[in-house]
């Protein structure tokens, strides 16, 4: 049975003493009003990792995650945080291939596909972006698109690895443009991503892979979303900074 996972981005966000603050927030009302088996996945700057992973030691549906790492295992890269230095801080998922790293630092799919290799040897979990632009949507490329993303990034893996990734799809098109994804749309987008993967490693691996909705998902349209049959939780962006909403998007399931 795949896992029900949401997973909170904060991206460029927060000083550390209030992501210390909203975690503990987030905690006091999971363990209060989380009644599913849902994860959480908390992917907050770097700067807050080491404080928040022992916030999280009774907590095992909370696990801690980052927003990127680098393709390299160590050396001169200024600036940059191997995924050795994410596990010995205590995280379990790394987010790879946001739409707004392939955007502003034109991440590819090939660089990508290095993150996911060196993530999971270290034992982290990718959370591995996919999405397509408002052009490629409008020209009618978007599962092109998709499955080139799938196949360039994820088609290399051993069966074993690709059982520890989680997929999100992002609809890039519905991200800032006036735009709306409906929960149709999601749906019919998330059972092409599980077909693609059922193609490459077998129905039985594609139907247990958790497979994430990152379009602007909102408490009062996540038990909406969470209710299609392949969408598995949400990668939540602004709704992550702030504990009440947050958790009541946990709560859709």
């Amino acid at each position: 049975m795949r896992k029900k996972i949401v997973a909170g981005n904060w991206k460029m966000n927060k000083s550390f003493d209030e992501g210390i603050q909203l975690v503990k927030e987030i905690i006091e009302l999971y363990a209060q009003e989380v009644k599913s088996q849902t994860y959480v996945v908390i992917a907050p700057p770097y700067i807050h990792l080491h404080k928040i992973q022992p916030l999280l030691f009774d907590m095992p549906m909370i696990a801690l995650g980052a927003q990127n790492c680098s393709e390299m295992s160590s050396g001169a890269y200024t600036g940059e945080i191997s995924t050795a230095m994410l596990k010995s801080v205590g995280c379990d998922y790394v987010i790879i291939g946001h739409s707004e790293r392939r955007q502003y630092f034109n991440e590819t799919n090939d660089l990508l596909a290095k993150k996911i290799d060196i993530a999971l040897t270290n034992l982290l979990q990718p959370i591995y972006c996919v999405g397509e632009t408002l052009d490629e949507r409008n020209s009618g490329k978007l599962f092109e698109i998709i499955e080139s993303q799938l196949s360039e990034a994820l088609y290399h893996l051993p069966s074993e690895n690709m059982r520890q990734v989680v997929v999100a799809y992002e609809p890039v098109w519905a991200i800032g443009t006036g735009q709306t994804a409906s929960s149709a749309q999601a749906q019919e987008m998330h059972g092409f991503i599980r077909k693609i993967i059922a193609k490459k490693f077998g129905d039985e691996l594609a139907e247990n892979i958790s497979i994430l909705y990152g379009g602007s998902v909102k408490p009062d349209n996540a038990k909406e979303l969470f209710s299609q049959p392949d969408i598995d939780g949400g990668l939540i962006g602004g709704a992550a900074l702030q504990a009440r909403s947050f958790i009541d998007i946990v709560k859709g399931f």
